[in-house]
């Protein structure tokens, strides 16, 4: 990947942000630009270079991982090494990540930084983050594969009567661990009959029945990146009510699905299959976003709510998730959740093959 070239986009924001450098402390923004996958790591990016820095655990891994910028190993307090970053890059105003430090931190960084105007910054990595490269694709990719194989395995080929959540859980996490993946996405939710009225559900040790319904939302890690799905299938026979509640959901996803494009705004998505559900009489009912991105963190920008703000688009290369979902207390609840990369030819690609339709077992 690239580093260089990520580390030179944000720097050409530092003119427009008025900062003559940028104090990068989110993990996984800090993974973005310089490619280190270590638990404490920050770069502070400044107009004519960049510094890495991080603790005496991370010395050798990250010659490895950060070869090409100068590195500093701090053994005591990361603020003064930080504050000190900024000053040789010859900052007079430096940005640092709101969402990435605590007021703590903050005030530590603040009271070392002397006279270097501190300036709060929010989402600016996070912005190029949205828009994937081939070669994040191609891990984005590897994770839903590894995705695809566990459900095809433990769930088409394996569901069985008696089987908890909690061991239906495990199971797809092994499955997906053996597929590939270096871990698993989230905590994997599976969740029964009644209890998948809950959208995200913590998995029990309530056992499997027949005619019940069974949502599953889970995925996979690879190479940093992630994968999201979900599933509803029934055992055996379904309650009416739910398969008529789970035709919505399909059609408000293929809706959704549909105004995905580049220049559609985040809004409008969710408009598309928000509309759905609320011609159903079920608008009460589907109480969470359409969707968001998927990337270096399983929830990332952008995300499609009704409340995105008005005007924020999609880019060609974004991949975000379409996931409607209808929860009904003491009945139960449908999710059917698919990834798809916005793409230039002006629509999309759904990135998986796990199938759509209602499956029976």
């Amino acid at each position: 990947m690239d580093h260089g070239l990520r580390r030179a986009r944000l720097t050409a924001r530092l003119e427009e942000l008025d900062l003559d450098a940028l104090v990068v402390t989110r993990l996984p923004n800090v993974r973005y630009l310089t490619g280190f996958t270590g638990s404490n790591g920050q770069v502070v990016i400044g107009r004519d270079g960049a510094v890495f820095l991080t603790d005496g655990r991370y010395e050798e891994q990250s010659s490895h991982e950060v070869p090409d910028l100068e590195r500093r190993v701090h053994r005591d307090e990361r603020a003064r090494h930080l504050a000190a970053a900024c000053a040789d890059l010859g900052a007079d105003r430096a940005g640092f990540e709101r969402e990435g430090q605590t007021y703590g931190e903050w005030e530590r960084l603040a009271g070392a930084i002397g006279p270097i105007e501190l300036v709060p910054t929010g989402g600016e990595v996070e912005s190029l983050r949205a828009v994937k490269d081939p070669e994040e694709i191609r891990s984005i990719e590897a994770a839903q594969e590894a995705a695809d194989l566990a459900f095809e395995q433990v769930v088409a080929g394996g569901l069985r009567e008696g089987v908890t959540e909690r061991e239906l859980a495990l199971e797809l996490e092994i499955a997906m661990r053996r597929a590939g993946a270096e871990d698993t996405a989230f905590g994997t939710i599976v969740a029964f009959g009644e209890q998948a009225a809950e959208p995200h559900h913590e998995p029990t040790d309530r056992p499997l029945g027949r005619g019940d319904v069974v949502k599953l939302d889970f995925g996979a890690r690879v190479n940093g990146y992630h994968s999201d799905m979900t599933r509803t299938v029934a055992f055996g026979e379904l309650d009416p009510r739910l398969r008529e509640i789970r035709d919505v959901v399909a059609a408000a996803q293929a809706a959704g699905m549909k105004a995905v494009r580049p220049g559609a705004t985040l809004r409008e998505v969710d408009r598309a299959a928000r509309g759905v559900v609320e011609a159903a009489g079920l608008s009460e009912r589907f109480p969470h976003g359409l969707g968001h991105g998927v990337g270096l963190e399983v929830h990332e920008l952008p995300f499609l709510r009704w409340d995105s703000p008005e005007g924020d688009r999609l880019s060609a290369g974004a991949v975000v998730t379409i996931e409607p979902g209808v929860y009904v207390p003491g009945l139960g609840g449908v999710r059917i959740e698919d990834m798809v990369e916005v793409t230039e030819d002006g629509g999309h690609r759904v990135v998986g093959r796990a199938p759509r339709d209602l499956l029976v077992l």
